[in-house]
């Protein structure tokens, strides 16, 4: 049955805020570059679509450079023809401008259709960007959750995926635009005159680095920007999922009071951000000005010496208004573009994110499934120098049942995630019916554990559904009511409204504690498991609930390998070993009576839970 994994490990810890925030500006740069070139590579798939943006974008810049020379030689027949004694040819004029007003409604046309195309590739990149993320959450380990807050990885995934493709979507077209009429409208400058041209050119190193410079000091407050609207997605998270709780004690006004120091921050992030990078249009904007100036100087002079006409001129203003226009375009996107870097940055920090050990090619199985569980010298540790769990063995023979009690921290929830390969051993090995689990598919191994989890894991649908979720593919209805009678839960549901076609909400919004309590254990029941763990299962019960709930665990675990986690000692009272875990090794094991008659641990946790009982 598909099954979730118990948590348990180390705290999650806040991440800074985004890479690169404290590293030399050098490397800031690099890693900047680097992710604007990768995102550029998630439209390679789309080859024949760019080619197409190219072929259609250059045949519109070209009608679209053709304007200002038509309109030049406009220009030189009225000034020829105002001075001359031949006077104005205005029906030469007429058709000079009628062909301009085709080639820039042309233009305009295949325009059009370039943001057509350029669309559909974007939207197509954000979409495979989205499944990516999605596969890959399905590939991390369980300790890549653990280390994450569930705000900060929803923020990557839907925050920053859609950032990311809103940049594309904006800055893509103009961008493929902008370089195409930057070499267009280049050769028509050089064709009219390479003096001009290169007085025209001799302004893009300044703009270059006017833009580099405010880029550079820009990008670090966006990257910022994005990792705190991630911590306050993880922080609204969190306050919707426990609201009970904030409300419950009183939590409410410091809860705000969080919300408004991120939302502050965000602001002041925010603000720096774009205050920042709006340097670039004002400032290209003078340079600008400035070139036109010394154009307008040098380009009359050369009317004087006679070396240009001035339709010449006219024509070549044009030029260099258009060829400062796709540089503008981009200083003025020059904060879209860094946010979109920024967002991406995170996104490929997901994608580039260690994921779980591959099954193997040819993956090993048991050539009968029993049962027997063995833990044989087990290690697991999170980090290098802090072991949870050192030398522990364990044989369980197949339909006995195992409980594990401890305090917390002491690596009961740790033993059954590594049965689930939730986590992978760092030390020796777990074999079921003989074969190691880590040469079995995960997909077969887990098919044959069910889990009960402590935290009820309940999605929105009908109950019906929610049941059947422990069987791939249609389950009839009467399976699913036969395992919610083995779970005592078939009485609670004929008493809703609509009975097993009632619709939950998220996580189980109209049920008790006790209630999604049962509905999960109905799922258990449902997948039939040779194993079944057990994770604190009927913690959230109420007792008379939970006299139902052991007398049916005591059917289901007939014939059943069964793991039971639980602090309340009432529930494993008849299990067949108890082991009591310290410190991630077996401190105590032997029978309920066994353990009493010891006066270890467990009796003395004994004596606690029920003195004067």
């Amino acid at each position: 049955m598909p099954t979730a994994p118990a948590r348990s490990g180390p705290p999650a810890k806040e991440r800074t805020p985004g890479p690169g925030l404290s590293t030399p500006a050098l490397e800031r740069s690099l890693a900047f570059r680097a992710s604007g070139l990768r995102l550029l590579r998630t439209l390679a798939p789309d080859r024949a679509s760019l080619i197409a943006v190219l072929a259609v974008g250059a045949t519109a810049v070209t009608l679209g450079v053709l304007s200002p020379l038509l309109l030049g030689r406009a220009t030189d027949l009225v000034v020829t023809g105002a001075t001359g004694p031949a006077g104005v040819d205005f029906a030469a004029v007429g058709r000079l401008l009628a062909l301009s007003v085709v080639v820039v409604a042309g233009s305009s046309l295949f325009t059009w259709v370039q943001l057509r195309i350029a669309t559909t590739v974007v939207q197509r990149a954000g979409r495979r960007l989205r499944e990516q993320a999605q596969h890959k959450l399905a590939r991390l380990p369980l300790t890549y959750f653990d280390r994450q807050p569930r705000g900060e990885v929803l923020s990557r995934t839907t925050n920053d995926i859609d950032n990311i493709t809103q940049t594309l979507q904006q800055a893509f077209s103009q961008m493929v635009r902008a370089l195409l009429t930057l070499i267009g409208v280049l050769a028509m400058m050089f064709w009219i005159s390479p003096l001009l041209a290169l007085v025209a050119l001799a302004s893009v190193p300044v703009s270059v680095a006017v833009a580099t410079f405010v880029g550079k000091r820009a990008q670090p407050q966006f990257v910022k920007q994005w990792a705190v609207t991630g911590r306050l997605g993880s922080h609204v998270e969190e306050m919707i999922t426990g609201h009970t709780e904030v409300v419950a004690f009183g939590r409410r006004a410091e809860a705000v009071d969080r919300f408004d120091e991120l939302g502050e921050e965000l602001y002041r992030a925010s603000f720096r951000a774009q205050f920042v990078s709006g340097f670039i249009q004002p400032a290209l904007t003078l340079v600008g000005n400035l070139n036109y100036v010394v154009l307008a100087v040098v380009g009359g002079l050369r009317v004087a010496s006679g070396t240009l006409t001035v339709g010449d001129v006219q024509a070549f203003i044009q030029y260099s208004y258009e060829f400062n226009g796709p540089i503008n375009q981009v200083a003025a996107m020059a904060n879209l573009l860094q946010s979109g870097v920024a967002s991406a940055e995170r996104v490929f920090d997901l994608l580039d994110a260690d994921e779980e050990s591959a099954d193997p090619a040819e993956p090993e199985r048991p050539a009968q499934v029993r049962g027997r569980v063995s833990f044989e010298k087990v290690a697991f540790r999170y980090e290098p120098d802090k072991p949870l769990v050192e030398d522990l063995s364990l044989t369980v023979e197949p339909g006995r049942t195992v409980a594990i009690v401890g305090p917390t921290g002491a690596g009961k929830t740790t033993l059954v995630n590594l049965l689930m390969r939730f986590h992978e051993v760092t030390g020796g090995r777990i074999t079921l019916d003989g074969t190691d689990i880590a040469k079995m598919s995960r997909e077969e191994l887990r098919a044959g554990i069910g889990m009960v989890l402590q935290d009820t894991w309940l999605f929105g649908g009908t109950i019906a559904d929610n049941i059947a979720y422990g069987l791939p593919g249609e389950v009839s209805r009467e399976r699913i009511v036969e395992a919610a009678r083995a779970a005592h839960a078939d009485r609670f549901v004929r008493t809703l409204p609509d009975g097993y076609d009632t619709v939950l909400d998220e996580d189980g919004g109209g049920l008790s504690a006790g209630e999604k309590q049962l509905v999960t254990l109905a799922r258990a029941f449902l997948s039939e498991p040779v194993i079944l763990v057990l994770d604190e299962a009927t913690s959230s019960v109420d007792t008379r609930t939970e006299l139902l709930v052991q007398q049916a665990m005591s059917s289901l675990r007939a014939g059943r390998t069964s793991f039971v986690v639980a602090h309340r000692l009432s529930t494993i009272r008849d299990a067949d070993t108890i082991l009591v875990m310290d410190s991630g090794s077996i401190a105590e094991q032997g029978t309920h009576e066994e353990l009493l008659a010891a006066g270890g641990a467990y009796a003395r946790l004994y004596e606690a839970q029920f003195a004067g009982a």
